[in-house]
């Protein structure tokens, strides 16, 4: 980790005071908690299940993503509020690095296991529906705005409003694409499948329900839950610039990767899996990220942008490069296991490297040097991946079929 990173092996105090300012807990507080965060994560799943019969299963995905996302919002929020950006960039970061170098290659991990002991053979791919088109494009258009952010090293009020525009249209094309169709019902599993069997007005009760009440238990779990895991931190010692990159994010979107998990399990979910984690990805780069200069610039009492240093911005553009390699892998609308692996290798060379002192040692110094080499291998394999399309290596289905899936769905919705 470069050494001019503020605060990296500083006590964990602020790491603990942070979440603790609100709520005081303690460690044990872990005990009720965690049981109350994975069994929000199941009810959110079965309701996602349901109903993804009844309205696009995108739209579904993305209302599920932000709901498994509150804890993240949740910590992201008393960051901004305290004016802490090195830490606040820290956790954010972290975590949607975590999505997509982890929570994308372990879903591929669950779905090929599952697929190995049931048939015998090796699963060389997860290939998307159709509709998933939206989400790969979702993708990249924050992406690519936030390489602008990242370019004038700050985030304002108008970025917010930018990236909020961004998500909202995002979600109205996904309002626009049609329901699953039903021949799957009798693949899920007991209570998704007889909530989609009730009658309607039962069927309606108990989606809400489940959304809700899966809501609301990671609304009143996750603050508890993260303060006494920063309690565990401050009592072992964890250096709290690694505690905020790593450890609490994986915490926070602990009920998102369950949900997941739970789905790749199944092999023909994998692909709802898989989107799961891409939604969480469109909705951390946009509303998350929107939320912060306003939070800010409450906390500060004006309007105020939140400025990033040198380091900081290391760590945003090495974060758009792993997503973009991530959305150019799925452009031609399978994950393939190979790109599965290199994910998970360039994200676990840097995280295995990051608590690691630049100190002068030959160690330290790759571990300085670690971010911005993996930076200019996720940009460069981006820019090579770009050539395959331009050169007919990759088809870039993605794209023709999110064409007419606006022709067909949003298109013809306008005319009649």
């Amino acid at each position: 980790m470069n050494s001019r990173r503020p605060g990296v092996y500083s006590a964990t105090a602020f790491a603990l005071l942070a979440v603790m300012e609100i709520r005081h807990v303690g460690p044990e507080t872990a005990l009720w908690a965690t049981p109350a965060i994975l069994i929000a994560a199941m009810l959110i799943a079965w309701a996602a299940e349901s109903a993804q019969f009844f309205i696009s299963q995108g739209f579904a995905l993305a209302i599920l993503a932000w709901l498994q996302t509150l804890p993240e919002f949740a910590v992201e929020a008393v960051l901004a509020w305290r004016q802490q950006t090195p830490y606040l960039v820290a956790n954010l970061t972290g975590a949607l690095r975590l999505l997509t170098g982890l929570g994308w290659p372990m879903i591929y991990a669950v779905a090929a296991f599952s697929y190995r002991r049931k048939n015998g053979k090796p699963m060389n791919f997860i290939r998307l529906a159709d509709e998933h088109c939206i989400e790969v494009i979702g993708l990249l258009v924050p992406l690519l705005y936030m390489l602008v952010v990242w370019a004038k090293s700050s985030l304002n009020l108008f970025d917010a409003a930018v990236l909020v525009g961004i998500y909202v249209a995002y979600l109205w094309v996904l309002s626009k694409m049609p329901p699953q169709e039903h021949e799957g019902i009798e693949d899920l599993d007991r209570i998704p499948r007889a909530i989609v069997k009730s009658r309607p007005v039962w069927r309606k009760f108990w989606i809400f329900a489940l959304f809700a009440g899966g809501g609301l238990l990671i609304y009143y779990s996750a603050e508890p839950f993260l303060g006494s895991l920063f309690a565990i931190s401050a009592i072992i010692g964890v250096p709290s610039f690694v505690f905020i990159q790593w450890v609490a994010p994986f915490v926070s979107e602990f009920p998102e990767k369950v949900s997941a998990f739970y789905w790749a399990r199944t092999i023909d979910r994998a692909p709802m899996a898989l989107m799961n984690m891409v939604s969480s990805n469109i909705n951390q780069w946009t509303l998350l990220a929107a939320m912060l200069p306003i939070v800010f610039s409450i906390s500060k009492g004006e309007m105020s942008a939140i400025h990033f240093d040198s380091q900081q911005e290391l760590e945003i553009v090495m974060t758009i490069g792993q997503s973009l390699v991530g959305m150019i892998f799925l452009v031609n609308m399978e994950l393939v296991w190979w790109e599965a692996s290199a994910l998970f290798g360039l994200w676990f060379f840097q995280f295995m490297l990051s608590p690691i002192k630049p100190d002068g040692t030959l160690l330290g110094n790759i571990a300085g040097h670690s971010h911005a080499g993996v930076t200019v291998v996720y940009f460069l394999w981006f820019g090579v991946e770009v050539i395959r399309i331009i050169a007919g290596r990759r088809v870039p289905v993605a794209f023709t079929q999110a064409a007419e899936h606006w022709r067909k769905y949003v298109r013809a919705q306008e005319r009649v």
